[in-house]
This record gives structure tokens, sequence and C-alpha cells, in this order.
């Protein structure tokens, strides 16, 4: 599918983030959710709007509902249900809370829903629950049964920072465990509750992102990573042959990614909070084509440092929200990847630096 979308045209991914309210206070919420729903959340006749105008992407546009919670919004079935029937692909990322019970995922698959995708932070109900703060492991665990029951594929989301890196193998298992089509791996971006989270060293990430591809290599369901496009540069260098990847560029922030808030702005990414429009005033598909934010975003060769010195940067790019969080400067270099592009002699991300002193010691 990613193969046939032309990103300077459409997203690969338009997330649409139908609201901020959520039960759940999550150590890592990048939304920094709140328990009441805001007064000027896109109204269900907006979010119809914001439905068609999507639909001049193209057929096939995939959707996801995000949050916050989805199911905080009692519309959220006739949404589904619209954009169905303009013929999206309409996919679902509801928050472990008590809410999301086996009638309500029937619901949702009745009205089009097409994928679930479940985060699971913890192996365990201690390790998941003590990470998001709440008691949400169960209601995942059955939301994910329910979702398999009903025939409905279901996607585990797992993010990854200092405190559950070492659980990634048991998590792994989980994934297994529960039929999972894809393990969608997030590196942690220091946004919103996140920001007092740790995150893992470039060389971990690194040492991650080998692991992960032999866990592709060997298990009946996807991986793929989030705000860590460096991915596809580890997996290219294990794989010298790999000729139609390097011809793949990855989906970054900007760049087959979109994603319109609960109030209508239009950001590169979740993750990127710095808006190129409002879907009230602008239409979202001329946000995306022709926004300068989208359009800096999507040339490789604006990048800056040894990004834009990296003979990988068309396949991989680095996380563009990543480097706005940490540099304020999205189109700097991504302070989580490690790798030095032969003869660059230019300033490092401080990480980085970290990590070249900690070689130098162990020479």
């Amino acid at each position: 599918m990613f193969d046939d979308v032309d990103t300077d045209r459409r997203p690969v991914v338009l997330i649409w983030e139908v609201t901020q309210a959520c039960g759940l206070a999550c150590r890592h919420c990048r939304a920094d959710a709140k328990p009441a729903r805001h007064p000027d959340e896109l109204t269900t006749a907006a979010g119809k709007r914001l439905l068609d105008a999507a639909a001049e992407f193209g057929d096939g546009q995939l959707v996801v509902l995000s949050g916050g919670d989805p199911l905080a919004r009692g519309d959220l079935p006739e949404l589904v249900a619209y954009g169905d029937e303009l013929g999206h692909r309409m996919t679902i990322t509801p928050s472990g809370t008590a809410s999301l019970t086996p009638d309500r995922v029937g619901e949702l698959v009745d009205a089009g829903i097409e994928r679930m995708a479940l985060s699971l932070d913890g192996s365990t109900r201690d390790r998941h629950d003590r990470f998001r703060g709440e008691e949400s492991f169960e209601s995942t665990m059955s939301a994910a049964a329910a979702a398999t029951e009903a025939g409905v594929p279901v996607q585990i989301n797992t993010t990854v920072c200092a405190e559950t890196v070492d659980d990634l193998p048991t998590i792994r298992d989980r994934v297994r465990e529960l039929g999972a089509v894809l393990w969608s791996v997030f590196f942690l971006v220091p946004v919103g509750r996140g920001r007092v989270l740790d995150p893992i060293a470039p060389d971990r990430a690194e040492a991650v992102m080998e692991w992960l591809h032999r866990v592709a290599a060997t298990e009946s369901f996807g991986v793929k990573t989030t705000e860590a496009p460096f991915y596809r540069r580890v997996g290219l260098q294990s794989d010298a042959d790999d000729r139609a990847a390097r011809r793949r560029g990855g989906i970054t922030a900007g760049r087959g990614f979109a994603f319109v808030s609960h109030t209508g702005d239009t950001y590169p990414s979740g993750f990127l909070p710095r808006s190129a429009g409002n879907v009230r005033d602008r239409s979202v598909v001329d946000i995306y084509r022709n926004a300068d934010l989208f359009a800096s975003l999507r040339d490789t060769d604006r990048l800056k440092g040894k990004c834009g010195a990296c003979e990988f940067r068309r396949v991989c790019g680095g996380s563009r929200s990543r480097a706005y969080a940490v540099t304020g400067d999205p189109l700097e270099s991504d302070p989580l990847c490690p790798y030095i592009p032969d003869g660059y002699e230019g300033e490092l991300p401080p990480a980085v630096r970290a990590n070249e002193r900690r070689g130098d010691a162990a020479d």
C-alpha cells in the first residue's frame, strides 16, 4: 500500500484526534489528556466535513480516530459509519478504560471499524498499569479478545523509554499471544507528559532496532516503528540488496503523515504540535499539499546537521518531531539516531556526542 502512495499528494496515515478527554492519566501522554471534553472540539457536523474533505485525497484513505479516548464521544459510531460510507479505511486507537467493553467494540465493528490499535506498555498487569498510572491492563486484554472474536485485526502499540525497554521481549510474547497483526513500537518523543520520562540512549536505540528486525523476520505479525525512521536505515545496512527499500521513503511527520487535533489545528504529527492551519478555515487536503511547513518537511534536501549529510536521508529522514521537541527546529538532526555519515565533521546532538565518548572509553 505504501509503495503506491505519492506522499507529496496524500498522507499514508491521517489521524484525527477526535477528543482529548480521557479517563486515564498516562505518564507518557502526548495530549496531556484530561477527564472533560474541550468545548471547542470539532462537532459532529464539522467532523463529517473533515471526512468529506479527506475524500479528496483519493479512495481508501486510512483514517485513524485517536484521542484522548475516542470513546468519550457519543457520536463515535456515527462518525465511523460516515467515514466508512465515504470509502475511508476507518481505524481507532481507544484507551484501555472501563468504557472499552465488548459491547462497545461490537458497536464500532458494526459501524465499519477495520482495525483497532491498543496500547500495551508492560507485559504484566503490574508493569502496564504502573506505566499508565491506572488500571487498564484488563480492559485492554478484553478489548483485544473482543475485536479478534469479531474478526477485526488488532494492532499493539508500545512506548519505548528507559522504563519499558527491558520488558520489550516479554511484550513481544504478549503481542504474539494476542494474535496481533502489527506491533507498532513508539520511541519516546519528549512532548506532553512524556517530557518527564527518560528516553533510551542512541546506542541502545540502535540495538533495539536491530533486535526488532530479527523479530520481524521470525514472527507472524508485522513490526513498524513510530518516530524512529532510522529503523529503515538499520534494515538496509543489514540487507544491502534490498533495492526496493532504497527507492521508498519512510513515513515521517508531514511526509506521509498528518494529524488533525480535536480543535481542528493540523500538524505534521501529533508529536510535532506546530499548526499549519485549521480545517475550519482551510481544507485538510490544501494544508497537507501546500502549507509551507508540510512542504519543507517533505524536502529531505532541507534537512540540517548530520541528517542533512546522511546518505539514508531519503529513505529515513529522521524523526522531525523529536528534532523539534529537542531543538525547536523540525529540520535539525534526530537526537536519537547514533549514525554519523562518512566524512561528516559538523555538530552532533548531545546524546550522540555522549555515545561517542562511551565508545572512546570502551576502546
